[in-house]
């Protein structure tokens, strides 16, 4: 399955001053899509952490999705950081640059044509009904930091990025963690292309543990839940 890693760029996440809302959205969504997401970074908007997430992600994934950093101000190095991280330059690509013109008009100044500064050799996808395409250089995907904006533009361009989706159940018991153990271990020997996971619930009122079963493979699936069922887990409410 396509793998994939997320690098959420912004002093403004790191201070606090705004919460992140990109990566839980990207993380429901890559599950939704089928592309497995391994990594998701929060780091600040500096040069050197920037080129050296994205350079060890893009080695490790297929697909990298950076957020922020790409508009006109002092802080927006998101551009410059990717080019680091490959060791190529920025370059005034002419079809965007065209674009700002076009819409800006007087207003397009040199801080404006920053937007325009891309690494050299960037692609533009202009997938699906977009005023602006999304810069992608090399298997990293630069997507603007604003969730509205993240959110359309992934929309556009998220059949490229799909594998096949997880199925997934919960189950809850009230019984113990270590109580389950071993009838989930024996699971997960049985049937080892279902991921268990065991998650306790002890801020609510009765306290139960929910059981989550996820796989590809949806005959596994229905089988390794059989079997839980048979030793006592049951839906989760």
């Amino acid at each position: 399955m396509p793998s994939a890693g997320v690098v959420i760029i912004g002093n403004e996440i790191l201070s606090g001053k705004f919460a992140d809302e990109n990566s839980p959205w990207l993380v429901a969504r890559l599950r939704q899509l089928g592309c497995d997401l391994f990594r998701v970074a929060v780091i600040a908007d500096t040069l050197d952490d920037i080129a050296a997430e994205v350079r060890a992600q893009s080695r490790r994934y297929d697909w990298v999705f950076t957020t922020g950093g790409v508009g006109p101000t002092h802080d927006d190095v998101t551009f410059a950081g990717v080019a680091q991280a490959f060791d190529i330059p920025l370059l005034h690509h002419p079809e965007l640059v065209a674009i700002l013109q076009r819409k800006l008009g007087d207003a397009c100044n040199t801080a404006a044509l920053r937007m325009a500064e891309v690494p050299q050799g960037s692609a533009l996808w202009w997938d699906g009904n977009v005023t602006f395409p999304l810069v992608v250089t090399r298997n990293v995907c630069i997507f603007p930091g604003v969730p509205s904006l993240l959110r359309l533009k992934f929309d556009r361009v998220a059949h490229r990025f799909a594998g096949t989706p997880v199925h997934s159940v919960r189950l809850r018991t009230s019984r113990q963690e270590s109580e389950i153990a071993a009838l989930l271990a024996e699971a997960v020997a049985k049937w080892p292309a279902v991921a268990i996971g065991s998650y306790p619930r002890l801020d609510e009122a009765p306290v139960h543990v929910i059981i989550t079963l996820e796989s590809r493979d949806n005959q596994a699936l229905v089988l390794c839940e059989a079997f839980l069922r048979a030793g006592g887990l049951a839906d989760a409410r």
